[in-house]
């Protein structure tokens, strides 16, 4: 991850726009990344909102260029596995829940260790992720807990 700060230029020679290879005449421009950008071409891999007007920060991962609300749904907070706490690359499929994200290998039940699939039902008690077979007996008499999932979480087969 490169989280990057946005920053506004001054008189200078004219530099070429990373975005788009132009040339930036504007009176503002956009340093990030180590390359100069028109404020229009700096955008988000996923949502395209341009970066300059929604804040001074951008996240780059796997050679995409981020906002901070696309990293972090595709990276979680941390960009790390919930789990291992190990990296996640960008290429990789991932499987989420209670908006952590997990390497597939991750995503196991905390009792009998099995890996959860796509169509799997789960449960996710205080952090920790229970196949539909092994919930904990003293979780099912606290009536404040979540009930069993019905969505199964499904893995991200596409980036953006």
């Amino acid at each position: 991850m490169v989280n990057s700060q946005l920053g506004g230029g001054v008189a200078s020679p004219p530099r070429s726009c990373a975005g788009c290879g132009g040339k930036i005449a504007d009176r503002f421009l956009l340093f990030s990344m180590e390359r100069y950008w028109h404020t229009r071409c700096l955008k988000c891999s996923c949502c395209h909102a341009q970066l300059g007007d929604i804040g001074n920060t951008c996240y780059s991962k796997g050679g995409m260029i981020l906002c901070r609300s696309d990293y972090i749904r595709l990276f979680g907070h941390s960009g790390a596995c919930s789990t291992c706490g190990q990296s996640i690359p960008a290429n990789e499929m991932v499987m989420r829940a209670q908006g952590n994200v997990y390497h597939l290998k991750c995503f196991t039940c905390a009792t009998c260790r099995n890996r959860l699939v796509p169509g799997d039902r789960f449960h996710y008690v205080n952090g920790t992720i229970f196949c539909e077979h092994d919930r904990p007996e003293a979780a099912l008499l606290n009536s404040h807990l979540p009930p069993l999932q019905s969505n199964p979480v499904l893995p991200d087969q596409k980036v953006c």
